[in-house]
């Protein structure tokens, strides 16, 4: 199990309500005009990255392409046959040239009709849930028009609302936990910097690893933020039993985004008044500290965390 470090002057901790959100709404449109044939999806479905959405009627697209096809086949015999008469002096280079340059042309016609074809069929471009429909078969739709609203879940924040109280010691923010059941670190991804008409800022979190299994969006989150207190000099405490000595130095394992432990030096200034360890050097704060086992572990091992227990009893879940 992993802790992290404490402000060692101390800190307080406020609880709020926040609701999850999905963390992109993108609307997806044809590339090219035309009139739908098919729409795939309705409202609610959830949908794979790469799954068909929708298709346009692509007769007249298709035609195109079997034409330009045609000429290029038969250009390409041309220019066959003039190369033979070009290398046999027959035929001028000029003449080669713009032979050559015309089926380079056509062929780049033919590549973007082809490119048209392909663009009558829409395809999500990631994983997620159908917010909204906005045509039906047999409507014309043009080139970019949004026929359907995806919502991104394969991240996840939340989005709550801070008093200014809480705003003006923002950079006083030492730690922010989602704590419905579980603690998971979250991070700041924006704060407004204007207050709406009650005085309240919006703050929009984004899960630091991955989001909790089962949580979707418009589900409640309760969130914790932690804050220094005034005055704190620097320094931070953590378990005594988290801190090892090696070759007459101190340290602690640390818990990277990519699962692997990694030593860390640090300066042991000594004990507060609760056994706990005072580190006065070496720590920012916001690592993830090994608290058990750390004799049993080796640098750049990997290491599966597991969840604190939340500190409430937000959801039941105790």
């Amino acid at each position: 199990m992993c802790v992290r470090p404490l402000p060692s002057g101390g800190e307080s901790v406020k609880s709020f309500s926040g609701i999850v959100k999905e963390a992109r709404e993108i609307s997806l449109g044809f590339k090219t005009a035309g009139q739908i044939e098919r729409i795939h999806v309705k409202e609610g479905d959830p949908v794979r990255e790469g799954q068909l959405i929708a298709e346009l009627d692509d007769a007249d697209y298709r035609l195109g392409v079997e034409a330009l096809q045609a000429q290029t086949d038969q250009l390409e015999d041309e220019v066959g046959r003039m190369k033979l008469l070009y290398e046999a002096k027959s035929v001028s280079e000029n003449d080669y040239e713009k032979a050559v340059a015309g089926l380079r042309q056509l062929k780049a016609q033919l590549q973007l009709n082809q490119n048209k074809l392909d663009y009558t069929k829409l395809y999500a471009p990631l994983s997620g849930y159908i917010q909204s429909v906005n045509f039906e078969p047999a409507e014309m739709v043009d080139a970019g028009t949004p026929l359907v609203t995806l919502l991104d879940i394969n991240r996840l924040e939340v989005e709550l609302d801070i008093p200014v109280e809480v705003y003006q010691r923002k950079d006083r923010i030492t730690g922010i936990e989602y704590t419905n059941g579980t603690s998971v670190p979250m991070k700041l991804k924006s704060l407004t910097p204007k207050a709406d008409g009650t005085q309240l800022y919006r703050m929009c979190l984004a899960f630091e690893g991955k989001a909790p299994q089962k949580l979707t969006a418009g589900m409640n989150a309760s969130i914790t933020l932690r804050m220094a207190s005034e005055g704190q000099d620097g320094t931070f405490t953590l378990p005594m039993h988290a801190v090892f000595k090696e070759s007459g130095n101190t340290y602690v394992w640390t818990i990277g985004k990519d699962s692997l432990a990694r030593k860390v030096q640090v300066a042991l200034q000594g004990m507060d008044g609760n056994g706990q360890a005072v580190i006065s050097s070496g720590l920012k704060g916001d690592e993830q500290v090994v608290r058990a086992g750390v004799n049993a572990l080796q640098e750049n091992e990997k290491v599966s965390i597991t969840p604190q227990p939340a500190k409430t009893n937000v959801g039941g879940l105790l």
